[in-house]
């Protein structure tokens, strides 16, 4: 039997059908009453599969509560011990991390927590475009060459087997902490301490963690060790590790992992942190983005995140890392500068790829059900993973953007619900497709050769086709919490709806349709002339602001403008409007269709 569209909308003006989140009246309405909450929290609870006996954890997400002993994890006391040795015997360590901000987050946090006991850390971070992704033998041997003992690898090194070989056998020990998808096969290092690998509990609480996850409950680990034998004696301080998860909050929301279960406790206690402004680097980014607000997981996500990463993608892959790391405020304000200019570079080339590639894919995306997958010669590497993501939300199937030089193509991927890529990724390395490869359910990277590229679409569209047999093809939809009228979508609605943050992956922030609608106002705004603006009001004659981004990359900003005050279901989700002093409410608009009250 099909279920009723939502409001009856069979297809927006984006294309989508709306469908009602799934909701167990019965258990929303028990946890309303159980724990003295407003119906529509019970609703929105139950829609997120929230137990009655979860209801306070949830809402009140702390360390005490999911935090775990460090030690359930595999390999993880011979890593602390590797680690706690070394610091104690002041060896000569190197943290090799990845450039994305999980990377960087995962890698400032391991330079702060061996700065507080006194110790130093090489960095490492290698260069996108020279090096690629993961560990590379020769920047491995460079470090050993310098006097490096141990390696510690973050957010990578779980499938780098030939490099790590070749570094153990050159006399260099390695730590490999990660948390990418894991093969029965394992690299022969000291310990590899992941919550993917094949012989921990799969779909275990922890195989959600980011990097910095698991780097934070390493040092968790090892600084229980120091503890444990006296190392913080003799007047040594102890680092206070919970000052330090402001990075952990961010490098888990921008690597777009479910945000449940000791996730959420690590964003709802790092936003706390970061909202006190203690991390110069973060706070000085902050300034240069114009955020004069608390900041929560949006500005994470969508502000500091992308900065962060520009180094990487277009600039100095160590920027982000050192920004994150620096206690001096002049070389907070100068890298955040340099990073701001860089992501307004990356902007740039992203458009440019991204209009490339739409204009390639519109007149094939048909024929492929399955996969998007654009070839580009030329195209910057450092854009791909955006540019993907951005063909992802346009055509609503996995996408993979692949940037050609020569004979080789550098390539990234983002997926949608109900299709695992990385493990797709992974099986295409295994079958001679690629040179390198992994990733996880919603993301991968790969290289691939230039002549491979058909046999690998043709695999990856196969392998993804099997994944959907049980759940049928692809279909452009957009889920809904519930309706609310313009009215309805006040200060008091707002207030509790923040009890429910952090939002993200696994705790999607709420969707309402704003109903029966009319847009007395509206005009393009932003600078690149993409975003639209409008008022809306009720029947009763109240009025909500709303913005639209980028709608007019689609059919929805010319809709928008030319409504012509017809009746309409604006989709999106609401966010407070506290901007110079106000106590308001504004709607980002997502979608709209108009109302069967039209006539």
């Amino acid at each position: 039997m099909t279920i009723p569209a939502f409001l009856g909308v069979e297809s927006s003006l984006t294309g989508r059908r709306w469908k009602a989140r799934n909701s167990d009246d019965r258990l929303a309405l028990t946890l309303a009453q159980a724990h003295g909450l407003p119906e529509l929290v019970g609703r929105l609870l139950a829609g997120r599969g929230v137990a009655v006996e979860e209801v306070e954890r949830f809402l009140s997400p702390t360390l005490r509560a999911f935090m775990p002993d460090p030690s359930v994890l595999r390999d993880m006391d011979k890593a602390a011990d590797r680690v706690a040795r070394a610091i104690r015997d002041g060896e000569k360590v190197a943290v090799f991390g990845d450039y994305d901000v999980d990377g960087a987050t995962s890698t400032a946090l391991l330079n702060r927590f061996f700065r507080a006991v006194g110790r130093e850390l090489r960095v490492y971070i290698p260069d996108r475009i020279e090096e690629g992704y993961g560990p590379n033998l020769p920047a491995l041997l460079k470090l050993k060459e310098g006097g490096i003992d141990l390696v510690v690898t973050v957010d990578c090194g779980v499938t780098s087997f030939d490099p790590l070989h070749g570094a153990v056998a050159a006399g260099l020990e390695v730590v490999v902490v990660d948390h990418h998808k894991a093969e029965p096969r394992l690299p022969d290092v000291t310990a590899v301490v992941n919550p993917n690998r094949m012989d921990e509990p799969a779909g275990g609480p922890l195989s959600t963690l980011a990097a910095v996850g698991v780097t934070f409950l390493l040092i968790v680990a090892v600084n229980r060790l120091l503890r444990g034998t006296g190392f913080y004696s003799n007047g040594r301080a102890e680092p206070d590790l919970m000052s330090w998860l402001d990075i952990v909050a961010l490098g888990t929301v921008c690597d777009v992992v479910p945000l449940v279960g000791l996730n959420r406790a690590f964003v709802a206690q790092g936003l706390r942190v970061m909202g006190k402004r203690a991390n110069i680097g973060i706070s000085a980014l902050a300034d240069v983005a114009g955020v004069n607000e608390a900041m929560d997981a949006y500005h994470a996500g969508y502000i500091i995140g992308p900065r962060v990463n520009a180094g990487g993608r277009v600039g100095r892959a160590d920027l982000g890392t050192r920004l994150l790391a620096t206690e001096s405020p002049a070389e907070a304000a100068d890298l955040a500068k340099e990073l701001h200019a860089f992501n307004a570079e990356r902007r740039a080339i992203e458009a440019s790829v991204l209009e490339d590639a739409i204009a390639m894919m519109e007149t094939s995306v048909d024929d492929s059900p399955e996969l998007v997958l654009a070839v580009g010669e030329g195209w910057h590497p450092g854009v791909i993973g955006i540019v993907a993501s951005r063909l992802k939300d346009r055509f609503n199937r996995p996408a993979c953007v692949v940037a050609l030089d020569g004979t080789l193509g550098k390539a990234s991927g983002r997926s949608v619900r109900g299709v695992d890529l990385g493990s797709a990724i992974i099986a295409a390395r295994q079958a001679g497709l690629l040179v390198a490869g992994g990733g996880h359910a919603m993301a991968a990277g790969f290289n691939v050769e230039r002549e491979k590229i058909d046999d690998l679409r043709a695999f990856l569209r196969e392998r993804i086709a099997r994944q959907l047999e049980d759940t049928g093809p692809l279909v452009p939809s957009l889920s809904l919490d519930g309706a609310l009228s313009v009215r309805g979508a006040n200060t008091d609605l707002m207030r509790h709806l923040e009890r429910l943050a952090p939002y993200g992956t696994g705790n999607s922030e709420p969707r309402f349709a704003v109903t029966d609608a009319r847009i007395v106002k509206a005009d393009v705004v932003g600078g690149e002339g993409k975003h639209v603006r409008c008022i809306l009001t009720g029947n009763d004659g109240s009025r909500l602001k709303s913005i639209a981004f980028r709608a007019m990359d689609s059919d929805l900003g010319p809709a928008l403008l030319q409504s012509g005050g017809r009746p309409m279901h604006l989709a999106g989700t609401l966010r407070p409007d506290r901007w110079n002093g106000n106590d308001g409410v504004q709607l980002l608009i997502d979608d709209a269709a108009v109302s069967g009250n039209a006539g």
